[in-house]
């Protein structure tokens, strides 16, 4: 019987896994990691957990053995090993040729571009590969595209699997490969650049320091390895590792065109993205390649189309600077911008980028709590041109009937749709004394000339949480009739005697209890998991106990369990959509259970 792999997710970003190998209380490997081919080094097996050998007939045979003990259930010798026959893989411009000699399935499964398009067996839904090599790896990365299709399908057609891409991985483009979805890696280029005198390292092939005792030898080639590993699994543990893949994609035109088409093609996928991340967790928008991060993007599509300002909010237009600290309303600026202001009844609109536009009332949401970025005053020509797009579709959903701009950024005169414009900077700094006076001003004539009305506390709260949870939930009818009770920052929302939630300002979102599960199933639009009839809900969410699910799960999504049509509580999703597919582990933590 073929040998299963123990392995278990222990880090995750959008395509980006360290899976543990072995044992799950105490894995001896994880990834990303190297497979040794022959005539490569000995090395640990913590670097490199898995060894492989091509037979020289053909069709040719791969074999792919773990290094240390990593087979289920007993963990006890060095395994699993699987065999299987790689048949005859014609170049991707082949496409549309059929190549005859199919490859083989089972727990190792070699797939090319020309297989995708030809063999049914792949959508057998029985198939479930411990690892998939993409055997055309190196010919697929001179069309960015099809490569990052290539990834892409099979990263959502096996989740559950280990993913090999040979002969294109180094230190220098780890990180990208990595946040692609490969998982394995080998020293190909490594050996390629020691036959040359070249040494591969993290910023790429390049002439060997020799006085300062760096040489071309596989030692020196290794440890550049060693750290480039390190590295990304650190990152990759912090939330960060975006940040090491916009420096490496930026090196060549090729890295920059497959990092655009990842981005393209996990905005407009569901499941992918993030609904909540760690308080700690930054988005850094130091380049231009943030404009096009899919959780901007997905930002800006909200704003654009499905976003909408708290019911009788929209009489006034508020536009004001962004500010370092996050949430705004915490910096030493926006509580003057506040202060001057003197009043709720405008709606305050962040302008700032990459983001574009953030309101007040979800400013306390991922991403627009979470991203940091240099400001430098000056606004490129994209930049621009978003938040002029952005404001056009924000004054066209609304009834606005004035804007009191504080923001400093002038857009052309048709992104104002026409309405009346107040500039209360005048080339003065935000937090000027006489730019703050001219704020106060206007704002108060425009109220006087409008008729935009004062909120209660209270009120003010429900309407931010309304807007909340209509990006977070999907609806917000769960909070018709509640009640405000507590002490900022965690005020308890009540019906009656019932607290059905509360604002949480560490997760950014609402902390859930029992008592709102069935508000929830009739106010909200959560995703849906589906459990399998019969079966008892006693811990976590794992793939064995899943019918189906409904809805975008996204890594922190409050979701509704079903059990027979019938609400049985709540869980926060670990795992994205694409992943519950068939991926081992935790796919959900319970959060209430009825």
């Amino acid at each position: 019987m073929d040998g299963v792999l123990g392995r278990t997710v222990q880090t995750r970003d959008r395509f980006a896994r360290s899976w543990g190998l072995g044992d799950r209380a105490a894995p001896e490997a994880r990834t990303p990691g190297l497979v040794l081919i022959e005539g490569d080094p000995s090395l640990e097996v913590a670097l490199a957990p898995f060894e492989a050998r091509t037979s020289r007939t053909l069709p040719a045979t791969l074999t792919l053995s773990g290094r240390g003990s990593f087979e289920v259930p007993s963990f006890d010798a060095p395994g699993p090993t699987w065999s299987v026959s790689l048949g005859h893989v014609l170049p991707p411009e082949m496409e549309e040729a059929d190549a005859g000699e199919a490859a083989g399935t089972g727990p190792l499964l070699p797939v090319s571009w020309q297989r995708m398009r030809h063999d049914a067996d792949l959508m057998d839904p029985a198939l479930a590969p411990q690892v998939v090599v993409l055997t055309d790896a190196l010919a697929l990365t001179s069309a960015p595209e099809r490569f990052i299709d290539a990834l892409v399908a099979v990263k959502r057609r096996f989740p559950g699997a280990l993913l090999w891409a040979p002969g294109i991985g180094g230190p220098d483009n780890l990180a990208l490969l990595t946040w692609l979805g490969v998982d394995l890696f080998d020293l190909t280029r490594s050996r390629q650049a020691s036959a040359s005198g070249m040494l591969l390292d993290r910023g790429g092939p390049r002439t060997p320091a020799v006085d300062l005792g760096e040489s071309a030898a596989m030692e020196q080639q290794v440890k550049a390895w060693q750290a480039a590993i390190a590295e990304v699994r650190e990152h990759l543990g912090c939330g960060t590792l975006r940040q090491v893949v916009d420096r490496q994609a930026l090196v060549a035109p090729s890295t920059v065109a497959q990092l655009r088409h990842h981005d393209t093609a996990c905005a407009s996928m569901e499941g992918i993205l993030e609904r909540h991340v760690p308080r700690e967790r930054r988005l850094m928008c130091m380049s231009e390649t943030t404009l096009h991060e899919p959780a901007v993007a997905d930002w800006v599509r909200w704003m654009s189309t499905e976003y909408r300002a708290p019911e009788g909010l929209d009489r006034v237009l508020v536009l004001l600077p962004c500010s370092a600290r996050k949430p705004y309303r915490t910096s030493k600026s926006h509580r003057r911008f506040i202060e001057a202001i003197g009043t709720n009844a405008v709606h305050e609109v962040m302008v700032t980028s990459p983001l574009g536009l953030v309101p007040r009332d979800v400013e306390q949401t991922w991403p627009a709590r979470h991203y940091d970025l240099a400001v430098t005053g000056r606004w490129s020509a994209d930049e621009i041109e978003r938040i002029g797009r952005m404001l056009s579709a924000l004054i066209k959903a609304h009834d606005y009937q004035c804007i009191v701009d504080h923001s400093g950024l002038t857009l052309p005169e048709s992104c104002y749709m026409g309405l009346p414009r107040v500039d209360t900077r005048q080339g003065d700094s935000a937090g000027s004394r006489a730019a703050l006076d001219r704020l106060s001003e206007e704002v108060r004539e425009a109220i006087r000339t409008h008729g935009a009305r004062r909120r209660s506390r209270d009120n003010m709260h429900l309407d931010e949480w309304r807007s909340a949870s209509r990006r977070l939930l999907g609806g917000d009818g769960w909070l018709d009739g509640v009640e405000v009770r507590g002490r900022p920052p965690r005020f308890r929302i009540m019906v009656g005697g019932d607290q059905i939630g509360q604002w949480s300002p560490d997760r950014g979102g609402f902390a859930l209890s029992k008592a709102s599960v069935l508000r929830l199933a009739d106010g909200a639009a959560l995703p849906t998991v589906h459990l399998l009839p019969g079966t008892s809900w006693k811990g976590d969410i794992h793939v064995g106990i899943v019918e189906r699910v409904e809805g975008d799960i996204r890594v922190g999504s409050d979701l509704l369990v079903m059990q027979d049509e019938v609400p049985v509580g709540l869980a926060r999703a670990l795992a994205p959509g694409w992943e519950w597919a068939g991926t081992p582990g935790r796919l959900a933590k319970a959060h209430q259970r009825l």
